[in-house]
């Protein structure tokens, strides 16, 4: 059974796909991943590869950007322990990538929706401003 690239893990090890992607391996040993696994695990320019029994498992290399640690820390200050922990903070930080996502869609939208006669400076004054009018800290 080869192992999958896919969005969802769960606690017991790697959901995998409901209907496997073949992919070729060059000459050179390369491979190339379909663009769907691609575009969801927000894959840059590395991923890291370990080999585990007999999979060789492939998944995008994270530095510290998912605030694992904030979020330990803050779970733990509320009391959480043993598996109640470890599913909270799986439950968590599965919640990081939407609301980045939904965070950077939300500027790209107010981005597009600027006025081009209006100046850059006044925009981002209204743009940081709260409902009142009075721009935030």
């Amino acid at each position: 059974m080869g192992t999958l690239l896919t969005k969802s893990r769960r606690s017991e090890g790697i959901h995998m796909d409901a209907k496997p992607k073949v992919i070729s391996v060059s000459k050179g040993r390369q491979i190339t991943l379909p663009i769907q696994y691609y575009r969801e695990l927000g894959i840059n320019d590395e991923v890291e590869c370990l080999l585990r029994d007999d999979e060789i498992v492939i998944r995008p290399v994270r530095r510290g950007d998912d605030f694992s640690e904030e979020i330990l820390k803050d779970l733990i200050q509320q009391g959480y322990s043993g598996d109640e922990l470890l599913a909270e903070f799986h439950r968590l930080r599965a919640g990081i990538r939407p609301a980045v996502k939904q965070m950077l869609d939300e500027a790209h939208q107010a981005a597009k929706d600027m006025n081009p006669s209006i100046a850059p400076e006044e925009q981002l004054a209204e743009l940081f401003s709260d409902d009142s009018g009075e721009q935030g800290a």
